[in-house]
């Protein structure tokens, strides 16, 4: 990516919050002339910027992380600003002139599905606002009124006089407009760039081999730090001997790091490493040495049966009577297991530290955090942390709720010689036995039928830890972690009489977001205990769903083109079974069908999936269809092998011999179904495995009868084909 260096005091950013003539009024306040940058380029907004070349460059505020929003996002600003697509070209925001700024740029972390839902409104009004001074400068020059200018594709033109010009000649003049009090965005009928299957900017790099992960940054005069940090969590080092570390070739420095870690600093990393194989700590495991996973999962079955626990916010009727009454009353329980999130890049961060500034290369989701991180280890101020982005080879998650990798590499650098850069690289083994774990969880779920096979009650009961509070500090509304109770708060189903509660049951096992989050997990157990119920109540759980859904309900439209596409209401091929669930996770409507069959020694092999989402308005449908493919892969990985455990403290899995992941050659045909039916943004990232994991295990209990209620699958005798 070019860079461009912008003073930071010469334009502020005001955002407002009124809707005024059909658009959200966006002040993009600069001084009443030009903005000229250093390659001769005019600042328009803090969005845009237009070279006299007629080359745009977008902003681009958020992470890439192989997600493709770093070209989704510049689409929103591009298309209201009627640029050509062809001239764009995109950049990162600098992290250090946004703090500066007081955050100009809006939100930098990209978690939760947030990127396009959370800012399309912003941005887009960050092209019409930069597209209006535009035109109001055309007409100034040409001596027009500005309705008789046309924009299209790059060329402003008018009409009457025949003229028409590329953006570049009028930018400088452009810059000095003033700033449209408000914007009327277009209708998504006009849109001719959002929704358009553009190519992504980063996959050139990537492909070619010179795209630039955290891992690769190499600078003059750079060390290297490998680390070993406690096995027990919340443990700490007790003491170390570094005798023999110490004498080997290229080390040049051992140091204990936060009380809990040891690290070497080499010559190279493979040094480095090997020296802190020699060195024999001793470790103080602050009483939690003897905690295993049997232990804390009879904790969770006491969290099942204790008498009180939270409600949650959607209860209605009198569940218990209506129980009484029914007919027919089914019990489960269902339970999900700690993962890691085991990125292909491992957690590392590169840090130099000089009197004036500090300097941090990093993998990201936050780039925010990495400030603080830094911050908070070296008690010097944010504006002297200069984050620099790269591509982030995998995060998850992981990069987004916690950067503490970079305090370790911070900390590492304060001890070595001024203006040493030392990069830091974690193993696999550290990585995945030193993570922020996906909570483990447990339900407990009872319903009742009535004579005409409708569900006429329902109670639920969700045992978990809690990401907000633990990881996070964040006192729980009313007693409830949302993230763990996502996909029971509102359920798609008409149910009159439904209790839930949620019961927090915290672990000394560090928590944080993963992939899909509360999502990941829930439709698990809801989904996989509707279909329960539709079995019970003897009809097909397709149409049992159709049955208990309103007309209206969203969920409802998507679950029918799922079933359309996988030809539900057609028996399959001989030996092939079929599951499907829906959900309705971070704004978006989502289902899944799964075709599949297992032999008698219990191998799986998956035939077909095809994965639905209706987001309301789409930017780029292949960028969709990308992360609904990758979020099979997800799904499936977690349902078969994923689990994290611990023995004597400790997580026992290591690499990914022992916590596996869906290979190539294991890959189902995946089909998808993208629906964008107007009227709402909803996310995209996350919301594609939501569906996968119910509907992969009710075709499970189509084909065998089994019904798996915990995870993975390789316990219940199950492999993949």
């Amino acid at each position: 990516m070019k860079n461009s260096t912008i003073n930071s005091s010469r334009r502020r950013f005001i955002l407002t919050s009124a809707t005024v003539g059909g658009g959200f009024a966006l002040g993009l306040h600069l001084p009443g002339k030009a903005q000229m940058a250093a390659d001769g380029g005019s600042d328009i907004n803090i969005w845009v910027q237009i070279s006299p070349d007629d080359l745009v460059t977008i902003k681009y505020a958020r992470c890439e992380m192989g997600q493709g929003s770093m070209t989704s996002a510049p689409q929103l600003v591009a298309d209201e600003l009627d640029a050509n697509w062809e001239q764009v070209n995109i950049e990162y925001v600098d992290v250090n002139e946004h703090i500066r700024m007081d955050r100009a740029w809006g939100a930098m972390v990209t978690v939760g599905s947030q990127t396009i839902r959370n800012s399309q409104e912003y941005l887009r009004n960050a092209g019409a606002s930069a597209r209006a001074m535009l035109v109001a400068a055309a007409a100034d020059t040409w001596g027009v009124d500005t309705a008789e200018i046309n924009v299209s594709n790059g060329i402003i033109s008018h009409a009457g006089s025949g003229r028409k010009s590329g953006f570049g000649a009028f930018a400088a003049a452009a810059a000095a407009q003033p700033v449209p009090q408000s914007v009327t965005l277009k209708d998504p009928a006009d849109w001719h760039i959002i929704g358009q299957s553009f190519p992504r900017v980063d996959i050139p790099p990537s492909v070619d081999g010179s795209q630039v992960y955290g891992v690769d940054i190499e600078l003059p005069g750079m060390v290297y730090a490998s680390i070993r940090q406690c096995p027990v969590f919340g443990g700490t080092v007790r003491s170390f001997d570094a005798s023999k570390a110490r004498s080997r070739r290229g080390v040049i420095e051992v140091m204990s790091i936060d009380d809990n870690a040891v690290a070497v600093v080499a010559d190279n990393w493979w040094r480095a490493n090997k020296a802190l194989q020699e060195i024999e700590i001793e470790w103080d495991s602050n009483g939690n040495g003897d905690v295993s996973s049997d232990d804390i999962l009879a904790t969770f079955k006491a969290s099942l049966d204790a008498p009180e626990a939270a409600l949650m916010p959607n209860n209605s009727g009198d569940a218990d009577q209506a129980l009484a009454n029914a007919e027919q009353v089914l019990e489960a329980e269902y339970f999900t297991p700690f993962l890691s999130h085991s990125p292909m890049e491992p957690m590392g961060a590169t840090v130099r530290i000089n009197p004036d500034r500090i300097d941090i290369w990093a993998s990201t989701q936050a780039p925010e955090g990495l400030v603080s991180e830094v911050v908070n280890a070296l008690g010097v101020e944010q504006e002297n942390v200069y984050a620099h982005r790269v591509q982030a080879g995998g995060g998850f998650g992981r990069r987004g709720g916690s950067s503490d990798y970079a305090r370790s590499a911070a900390l590492i650098a304060a001890q070595l010689p001024e203006g040493t850069p030392v990069k830091l690289l974690w193993t696999r083994e550290e990585d995945t036995q030193h993570d922020f774990y996906r909570p483990l969880a447990m339900y407990r779920l009872k319903g009742g039928l009535d004579s005409n096979g409708n569900i006429s009650g329902w109670k639920a009961r969700i045992a978990s830890g809690s990401i907000l509070n633990q990881m996070r500090g964040v006192p729980l509304r009313d007693g409830v972690d949302f993230t763990a109770a996502e996909g029971f708060t509102r359920l798609p189903y008409r149910i009159p009489d439904q209790f839930q509660d949620f019961k927090l049951t915290p672990t000394h096992v560090p928590l944080g977001f993963w992939r899909t989050v509360g999502w990941s997990q829930t439709p698990f157990a809801r989904e996989q205990f509707i279909d329960e119920l539709a079995v019970a109540a003897g009809e097909d759980p397709y149409h049992f769903r159709l049955k208990h859904m309103a007309e209206d309900e969203l969920s409802r439209h998507i679950l029918e083109k799922v079933a359309d596409a996988i030809g539900w209401d057609e028996a399959p091929a001989a030996g092939i079974y079929r599951g499907i669930a829906t959900t309705e996770p971070y704004g978006s409507y989502t289902a899944a069908a799964v075709e599949l069959s297992v032999n008698d020694a219990g191998a799986i092999k998956i035939h077909r999936v095809i994965q639905g989402i209706n987001t309301g308005h789409m930017v780029n449908p292949d960028n969709v269809t990308a992360q609904l493919e990758g979020a099979t892969v997800w799904a499936i990985s977690a349902a078969m092998w994923g689990e994290i455990t611990l023995q004597e403290g400790q997580v026992q899995e290591s690499n990914f011999h022992n916590y596996r992941l869906l290979r190539m050659a294991e890959m189902p045909v995946i089909e998808t179904v993208l629906e964008a039916t107007g009227g709402f943004w909803g996310g995209v990232g996350e919301p594609g495995q939501a569906p996968i994991l119910p509907a992969f295990c009710n075709a499970i209990y189509a084909a065998t009868g089994t019904r798996v209620r915990s995870l993975p699958l390789k316990h219940h005798g199950f492999s993949l084909a």
